[in-house]
């Protein structure tokens, strides 16, 4: 995981529960916005995990076999 991705995923976490403690204290109706920041922040990271190139792991190399004549 990148450090956009965690970045994105804490801060819709973040929003979550900013959400709920506003939900409780004054009521849904003023934390809606704030829930819809955090579900568009939860489809972004969605996507950005699904578009990520599948290159294969740096450490595993192919060797290549020499023959010996």
């Amino acid at each position: 995981m990148k450090l956009a991705d965690a970045l994105i995923l804490s801060l819709s976490l973040a929003l979550i529960i900013i959400g709920v403690h506003q939900s409780l204290t004054v009521g849904i109706e003023s934390s809606y916005a704030i829930f819809m920041f955090a579900v568009a922040l939860l489809f972004w990271f969605q996507y950005r995990k699904i578009k990520k190139p599948q290159d294969p792991p740096a450490g595993k190399k192919k060797s290549k076999a020499v023959k010996k004549p």
